[in-house]
């Protein structure tokens, strides 16, 4: 009984053991399959990303410099119109110098427009809602209102 049970144990170890190294090397082919895949076909970034990845795509880069005050902004537009973008801070000024290429002129026209009207925008203070409700309802106890009585239904009509 006991021989039986040793020669089942082994023939299993040996079954285990070849399914495992079949298994292995199917998985080696694929990430070798799948490394050869990549490499042929390497993926940019988009968004943003550092000033090497950029220069090295290989199209025109142009830059602006932003305060730090407001760079989160110009962030939030470059990835709403597909801009990429890199930020490197100046350290002598305490600015930012933001390098960015796009494909379409007209997107990287349009994402400057929307930053500059945010950044004009952002000065002006907010009108207070206590003065305008304050002053919509002196409005409304100046206007006159006419009475005019409706003779079918025997009431006031406004």
């Amino acid at each position: 009984m006991q021989d039986e049970v040793r020669d089942k144990s082994v023939a299993l170890v040996i079954t285990v053991g070849k399914t495992g190294g079949r298994l292995t090397a199917d998985l080696l082919k694929s990430a070798i399959r799948h490394y050869l895949k990549e490499s042929q076909n390497p993926k940019t970034p988009h968004g943003k990303q550092t000033v090497k990845q950029l220069v090295r795509q290989g199209a025109g880069v142009q830059n602006i410099e932003i305060t730090d005050k407001n760079i989160k902004s110009f962030e939030g537009v470059a990835r709403k119109y597909g801009v990429d973008f890199a930020v490197k801070k100046a350290p002598t000024e305490g600015k930012y110098l933001v390098f960015f290429k796009t494909k379409d002129k007209s997107a990287l026209d349009a994402a400057f427009r929307e930053y500059a009207a945010k950044t004009v925008h952002r000065g002006k203070p907010k009108p207070s809602l206590r003065k305008q409700l304050a002053h919509f309802m002196e409005a409304v106890k100046n206007a006159v209102q006419d009475k005019v009585k409706n003779r079918q239904k025997g009431g006031m009509e406004l």
